[in-house]
């Protein structure tokens, strides 16, 4: 079968170089190790591959600036503009932003909206960064305390207005910005799968959308296994963000993801191919 052509999401790889990471338990905590992580991504497919040194799991104490610099430092110092891959660096802070755009990083994946720190949107425009806006309600710490809504999509996407307001009049150009629901950031079970199934709904001025749903405790509900082998649950949420037109998908397994996410591009062209084959039978 030749080559397909169908855009499908672009991957972007998780790598936490945490100690307390709900995915790895800390395997990539060390320099070396997620050295030698991020570049297997990229081998894997990886269109980049997303660095954080602050876990944002729910119930996560916060993390001291110069604890999480130091964390995601060595391993941006070692990757390098030369990196086949984009490095976007998950961070809520101005000052680890600042050194990652430095360092090569092309992307700022802020859990927090452009909330949690007010100078992290002048470093986002002044180095003409993409940005992630994610939805989250609440803090880390508290957002899986019984959180409510009245109107899931409805809150969503008004807090994406608000947002994508706020990063235009701080000087973030449109261009650079991409839309995530933020599934298990303050979320019912219930609401994960809401998102997911609504994803092209929520997106505002035809905005990319990027979707995250690898190894989430939600996926539980059908699989009970530990998290890193909830990979048939995380794949079922990227034939979603397929679906919907997703910009990205953000996840742990890249290999698995990417050839799945090719082998539905693919089965989406032999559809295609079919079908105008069969009308010009028909004419």
């Amino acid at each position: 079968m030749s080559v397909a052509t169908t855009r499908r999401p672009r991957v972007l790889g998780i790598l936490n170089v945490t100690p307390d990471s709900f995915s790895d338990g800390g395997s990539f905590a060390a320099p070396d190790a997620a050295i030698a992580r991020a570049h297997a991504m990229a081998a894997e497919g990886a269109d980049g591959v997303d660095i954080g040194g602050e876990s944002t799991r729910p119930g996560a104490p916060e993390v001291a600036e110069d604890e999480e610099l130091a964390r995601v430092l060595s391993v941006l110092e070692a990757l390098g503009a030369g990196f086949p891959a984009l490095i976007s660096i998950d961070t809520r802070r101005a000052r680890v932003a600042e050194a990652a755009a430095r360092h090569g990083a092309r992307m700022v994946n802020d859990t927090s909206a452009l909330r949690d720190d007010a100078a992290l949107a002048a470093v986002v425009a002044a180095h003409g960064l993409e940005l992630v806006l994610m939805h989250r309600k609440g803090t880390p710490k508290t957002m899986q305390q019984a959180p409510h809504y009245e109107d899931l999509l409805g809150e969503v996407r008004a807090f994406f207005e608000e947002r994508v307001r706020f990063a235009l009049d701080a000087g973030i150009a449109h261009e650079r910005l991409i839309l995530d629901p933020g599934l298990g950031f303050g979320k019912r079970p219930e609401d994960n799968y809401a998102l997911a199934a609504n994803l092209r709904a929520l997106s505002i001025d035809g905005l990319p959308m990027m979707l995250g749903a690898s190894r989430k405790s939600f996926l539980a509900r059908f699989d009970p296994r530990p998290a890193p082998e909830r990979i048939p649950g995380s794949l079922a949420f990227a034939a979603m963000a397929f679906a919907a037109g997703a910009a990205w998908v953000r996840v742990h397994d890249v290999g698995a993801t990417v050839s799945f996410l090719d082998t539905l591009a693919a089965l989406h062209d032999a559809e295609e191919s079919s079908f105008s084959a069969h009308r010009e039978l028909e004419a």
